[in-house]
């Protein structure tokens, strides 16, 4: 009989050991986090899915590349082995590197976004949106109204809907809009991918307009997986090649390395002019390091060269994704709301309809958070109103994002299937027992940078 799932393409050279803290010491830390899953100890976890970001696993060929770190400050080799692997597989002649994903973004927000600017995008993520609103512009999301909803199993959820792009361009100065950006795949929408035919229809109407078009390539190989997977006219290409079409379509790229270039930390940003290169410089050198190293170690770039050709291998994309896609199987065979279909890094649980009780105000997905850390020792994050929500500035009144969702995202080659299912139980029996829970959240401490609270928040249990 063919197993449920194929076993991990990898076997364990070393470990971690895992410890699964009793129920006293996780209600006990819950209260000294503040309730914030970001302020928890990771001795006080037992299965992190709190972020796929610098959380994986290196391979034997990128432990043994890091020995070949050149730590100049200038010009050292090991950049330009990895300008090489950028040139090679996506494409692009100007490579800086960053310490990681959100230095990319201060780099370039902070170099051509000014005040009154619009960024047009699918959908912003947390950082990305702090980034903007820092730079006083405003990103606006032109996502297609698939995203929206959860139990819809659309292939592409992740696109850029080319009606509201176009009403965006035309209600907007050129002049104000700096560029266009696509995050593939889509997170803050529950790490949906976009097709390389949208990616391709975004890139002819910015250029027609002489907007530079940016990806958020953080998960571009997941992205790539899903369109040869999903879109037809793509099945008979490798996911190389996919990619290298995809970046086809960009001016230039962010991407935090931490995630599909299998790296523990590290960004970049390529772009694919030297105009567009020296504009970025000032601010890199000012707030990153020297062009070459970017905040990095030469081992570090070394590193990253290795995993931005490791990432589009297909038998570890394909496991990689299946593991996702059968931890969400498994939560929706016993009734959770997991937004359909699974995304590639990622199960989301749509919050609301988890704990539908428990009113937006009073941030049910970290509601959510808590119980399945209480239940199991497995932290999770919320991505619903504690992150995403804004205020209107004519009245202060709380507006909450279109969706409450609670993430539980998976490190590449860290966990096994057997974790997986561990992970399921848990939820599960937390789905059992959603009606017992009979309380909200409250903010005791926010961040005044807005885009930002639920990093730094500090929560209270308030009774409903």
């Amino acid at each position: 009989m063919k197993p449920r799932l194929m076993p991990e393409p990898f076997r364990s050279k070393m470990i971690e050991p895992l410890s699964l803290p009793c129920r006293s010491t996780r209600e006990a830390v819950l209260k000294t986090s503040q309730y914030n899953m970001f302020q928890l100890k990771s001795r006080d976890v037992y299965l992190d899915l709190l972020t796929d970001s610098g959380t994986g696993a290196m391979s034997k060929e990128q432990w043994a590349a890091m020995m070949n770190g050149d730590e100049a400050y200038a010009g050292a080799n090991s950049f330009f082995n990895l300008k090489k692997a950028v040139q090679e597989l996506l494409g692009f002649d100007h490579v800086i590197p960053t310490h990681q994903g959100r230095g990319a973004e201060h780099v370039v927000f902070g170099s051509l976004a000014q005040p009154g600017d619009v960024i047009p995008m699918n959908m912003p993520f947390d950082t990305t949106r702090a980034h903007i609103f820092h730079a006083g512009a405003r990103p606006l999301s032109c996502v297609v109204d698939e995203a929206f909803q959860p139990g819809l199993d659309a292939p592409f959820k992740g696109n850029v809907d080319l009606g509201k792009l176009e009403l965006v361009l035309a209600q907007h100065p050129r002049q104000r809009i700096p560029l266009i950006m696509v995050t593939v795949t889509n997170n803050s929408g529950g790490g949906q991918p976009v097709s390389l035919e949208n990616l391709q229809a975004c890139a002819r109407m910015a250029r027609a307009r002489g907007i530079p078009l940016f990806l958020d390539a953080a998960r571009m190989a997941e992205n790539a997986w899903f369109i040869q997977q999903r879109e037809p006219s793509c099945k008979d290409l490798s996911c190389a090649q996919i990619l290298r079409r995809m970046m086809d379509c960009a001016d230039a790229i962010t991407v935090s390395c931490k995630k599909d270039a299998l790296v523990n930390i590290g960004g970049l940003v390529a772009t694919r002019t030297e105009a567009l290169y020296y504009q970025l410089a000032p601010r890199t050198i000012l707030f990153e390091g020297y062009l070459s190293y970017g905040g990095l170690a030469g081992r570090d770039l070394e590193a990253l060269a290795c995993g931005l050709r490791e990432m589009v291998d297909e038998e570890y994309l394909a496991h990689r994704v299946a593991q996702v896609g059968y931890l969400g199987d498994q939560l929706s065979e016993v009734g959770v709301p997991v937004l359909r279909p699974v995304g590639g890094h990622a199960v989301f649980i749509d919050a609301s309809a988890f704990l539908p009780h428990i009113p937006r105000r009073y941030y049910p997905a970290d509601v959510l958070s808590i119980e399945v850390y209480r239940e199991g020792a497995i932290r999770g994050v919320g991505l619903g109103a504690l992150a995403f929500e804004e205020t209107d500035l004519s009245t202060g009144e709380k507006i909450p994002p279109q969706l409450e969702l609670y993430r539980l995202a998976v490190p590449r080659r860290a966990y096994s299937n057997h974790h997986m299912d561990y992970v399921a139980q848990m939820v599960a029996a937390v789905y059992q027992r959603r009606n017992s829970i009979r309380y909200g959240l409250k903010l005791a401490r926010e961040s005044p940078v807005p885009g930002l609270a639920h990093f730094v928040a500090q929560l209270e249990p308030v009774e409903l």
